[in-house]
């Protein structure tokens, strides 16, 4: 069984994006699809074998106000409207429908990683926990804090899944994959320094105390992912695929030549994967 692991990074997923595209235009099939935040938007596409439709949202959909900004942050309280996004826009009636017939169908498992509001615990959603334009995973799994408020699923409050499960190669290998690629939205030598949580987790701390101590310690666990996937990559059962610069790029990036220029190199650095999975 072959797995594929998309970690997000809000704008900087369009990376991941540009793989995935790749990946259908030349045939390349997982069987067990792990996505966090952005990534979970991104697997879900793939999984539907929408061509193209994920580049269409970095591209062009997060340039709207009704998308994200300021005067969305003004008049909602928050700077992403993920009902938006995966709602007005990625339902049947919609203006770029995601095709969960086609999800459904492929027979694929799909991981989407989360993070309970309360305990701060990875919780992990699957195709089963989904329905025709309901996608209330997706959103929990983008939900970051600060920038949204915890998304309820089966009215259960979560968030960004990055904040518990950053690179979450193992539970790929719990599904039972014997190789997996593992996607990542910053160089493959990028290691995060806890220095630059601080801010925000001060002001997390009153309300969500636990999402506040996960986010002071989220540069150590992935640091530490990072090294436990880079260990399963000399073992040669895992293949590490990532930009080897993404500029200026950061999570809510508006420019679109940056945007462009990193899906160019996500469709590009794919090639990999398919010596890797014929090793």
């Amino acid at each position: 069984m072959i797995g594929v692991v998309d970690v997000g990074g809000g704008e900087r997923g369009v990376y991941g994006a540009g793989i995935l595209d790749w990946c259908m235009e030349n045939g390349i099939d997982f069987d067990c699809c792990v996505g966090v935040s952005a990534g979970a938007a991104n697997m879900s596409s793939y999984l539907a074998g929408q061509i193209g439709r994920n580049f269409a949202f970095y591209t062009t959909y997060s340039f709207r106000p009704q998308y994200m900004g300021a005067g969305l942050a003004v008049r909602t309280g928050e700077y992403t409207d993920l009902d938006y996004i995966y709602g007005s826009l990625s339902v049947a009636e919609g203006e770029n429908p995601l095709d969960y017939p086609a999800m459904v169908a492929s027979g694929k498992q799909f991981i989407i990683v989360t993070t309970d509001a309360h305990s701060a615990l990875p919780v992990y959603f699957s195709m089963d926990d989904m329905a025709q334009d309901d996608y209330a995973p997706i959103k929990a799994s983008s939900a970051l804090p600060l920038v949204n408020k915890p998304y309820p699923v089966h009215g259960r409050p979560c968030f960004d899944g990055g904040l518990s499960d950053p690179i979450p190669v193992h539970k790929a290998f719990d599904a039972g994959c014997e190789k997996v690629v593992v996607i990542l939205t910053r160089p493959r030598d990028y290691y995060r320094d806890p220095k630059k949580d601080v801010p925000v987790a001060r002001l997390l701390m009153t309300k969500w105390p636990r999402i506040a101590e996960a986010l002071m310690n989220r540069a150590g666990l992935y640091n530490l992912q990072l090294d436990l996937a880079k260990k399963y990559e000399r073992e040669g059962r895992v293949l590490i695929v990532a930009p080897d610069d993404i500029g200026d790029m950061a999570t809510l990036t508006k420019d679109r030549e940056a945007i462009e220029g990193l899906y160019a190199k996500g469709y590009g650095d794919a090639r990999a994967i398919k010596d890797f999975l014929e090793r």
